[in-house]
């Protein structure tokens, strides 16, 4: 699978602009503030159909516009594809695959897989266990329509327990039969959830270590542990059990929706004790096996999106992705970086063909093309 064409109105800074891509390697090159990562993001949101940047739709509509359109054109397994994302002030957004529009977002996600490695990734490791959630389940469900399910429906059951609770609070009053029903959904859903969690990282786990040892040369030892209190208890025990506790807080203290992932090297927390360059390796080498996992689950090529990656690596790592990336495993990537001359040596590096795309202060693009 391939981005063939990429056309932005309205998006971000870009006020109107068209690409036209390589099918194996996309470098987007110039100085900082010009826009390149929104080339990259505008890609993401074809896939997931939002910013991976900026979850406020509104707020990825050029400054003084009502709308923004993005579309793109791929080939997928010998076969077209035509998606568009827009999205107008005041109106739902739409994602329209072929020119149909989506009934639910949820449909469209796993249509067009793709990873992105990114400085933002960052925050995996110095934000809150809902930022590592959103990552299993994000790698989950672009394979696993039945787990999005799930997990739509089990958040939904959530937000309406925690209503109840505020009702019970605010109202001076208490009804266990009622809170119950809401415990045996939680409990149905959250199992199912909890169960395909577990078998994914007994998968996901291996292939983290062993793209971690190929990026280091195998000189870290580094680990990813899964947190959840249902690996001891079921979850209608816990809900029953916390009950006192979630009447006294007014909402749900315990469920998947805690869950949370313990992101390790040499058996400390890397947040704490790895250095700049060894956190960068650790998310790379961790957003490498997501790429990986997609793959083999979906029978699919994902796109990979490389974000700024290569600052803050010493010659050494940045050798070892390239050797990771030169190989037929890979299909359409791009990346984006300041430094053109650094990026083009780095790429001249790995056998395929490329494409140089200059943006500069006025939003031209200008392109360099090498065909191997």
């Amino acid at each position: 699978m391939f981005l063939k064409k990429l056309s932005l109105i309205n998006y971000k800074n870009f006020s109107s602009a068209n690409f036209g891509f390589d099918e194996k390697i996309n470098c987007i090159v110039g100085p900082n503030g010009i826009g390149k990562t929104n080339v990259l993001d505008a890609i993401y949101h074809l896939s997931f159909g939002k910013s991976y940047f900026n979850p406020v739709s509104t707020q990825n509509i050029r400054h003084g516009e009502e709308f923004f359109v993005i579309d793109g054109e791929f080939e997928k397994k010998e076969r077209d594809e035509k998606v568009v994302c827009s999205l107008k002030k005041g109106v739902k957004k739409i994602i329209k695959r072929n020119g149909k529009a989506y009934d639910r977002l949820a449909d469209h996600i796993g249509l067009l897989p793709l990873v992105i490695i990114s400085p933002a990734d960052r925050d995996l490791i110095i934000e809150g266990s809902d930022t590592r959630r959103k990552f299993i389940d994000g790698v989950i469900s672009q394979s696993d329509k039945g787990y999005l399910q799930n997990l739509l429906k089990y958040n939904k059951v959530l937000a309406q327990r925690n209503s109840l609770l505020k009702y019970f609070a605010a109202n001076r009053t208490f009804d266990s039969t009622t809170l119950s029903v809401y415990n045996e959904q939680l409990h149905d859903y959250g199992t199912k959830i909890h169960l395909t969690r577990v078998h994914f990282l007994e998968s996901f786990i291996p292939i983290f270590q062993e793209q971690h040892q190929v990026i280091t040369g195998g000189n870290e030892e580094v680990s990813l542990v899964y947190e959840s209190k249902l690996l001891k208890k079921g979850l209608i025990d816990l809900l029953e059990r916390n009950i006192e506790k979630d009447r006294a807080l007014q909402y749900t203290s315990v469920g998947i929706h805690k869950d949370d992932l313990s992101f390790e090297i040499h058996q400390h927390p890397i947040k704490k004790f790895g250095s700049q360059g060894q956190q960068k390796s650790y998310l790379i080498a961790l957003k490498f096996a997501q790429f990986q996992f997609i793959k083999t689950q979906s029978n699919t090529t994902p796109i990979l999106l490389l974000d700024d990656i290569f600052d803050k690596l010493d010659e050494h790592r940045v050798a070892h992705i390239v050797n990771l990336v030169n190989d037929e495993n890979f299909g359409q990537i791009f990346i984006s970086d300041t430094h053109a001359d650094r990026t083009e040596e780095i790429v001249k590096r790995i056998h395929q063909s490329y494409k140089i795309i200059k943006i500069d202060s006025n939003q031209n693009s200008t392109y360099e093309n090498e065909e191997l």
